[in-house]
């Protein structure tokens, strides 16, 4: 699969996160530990584990919300929980929805260690159903002039 990420400037593109496989019901991806990921301990940086869940689960999301007549998702809340400490290796992480609404979704998402499969983390990821580009505007802060 193509990595929509790749060479792109933003923030996610940044961080190495691989999708694997991605649908309207699940995503997968996988990240790459560097020292890059690493906080100040030497242990990975709790922001990677947040990031690689809500990755995955607003882009099966937001696949969902198209395939449903909208434009996509934004994410409102996103709790994960650190399990294990890493250093190194791959980290799995993969997606599953919990509750797909009219206005909202709940998505969860396990991140394993490639090297045993163990669990790392775990969280949840709760989107905004997006109707309109306009109403995008609500949810976001725009500098005035």
């Amino acid at each position: 699969m193509d990595n929509p990420f790749e060479d792109r400037t933003n923030f996610v593109g940044r961080t190495g996160i691989v999708l694997t496989d991605v649908s309207s019901d699940h995503a997968t991806g996988r990240i790459e530990i560097t020292e890059n990921h690493h906080q100040p301990y030497g242990v990975v940086h709790g922001g990677v584990y947040c990031t690689l869940i809500e990755t995955l689960a607003s882009t099966a999301a937001a696949l969902w919300a198209m395939e449903n007549g909208m434009v996509g998702v934004v994410g409102v809340n996103n709790q994960t929980d650190f399990i294990k400490a890493t250093r190194d290796g791959v980290l799995i992480g993969e997606a599953t929805p919990i509750h797909r609404g009219r206005t909202q979704q709940l998505w969860q998402v396990t991140v394993t260690w490639e090297a045993d499969g163990k669990l790392v983390a775990r969280g949840q990821v709760r989107l905004q159903n997006i109707k309109d580009v306009e109403a995008l505007s609500r949810f976001s802060h725009q500098r005035t002039e």
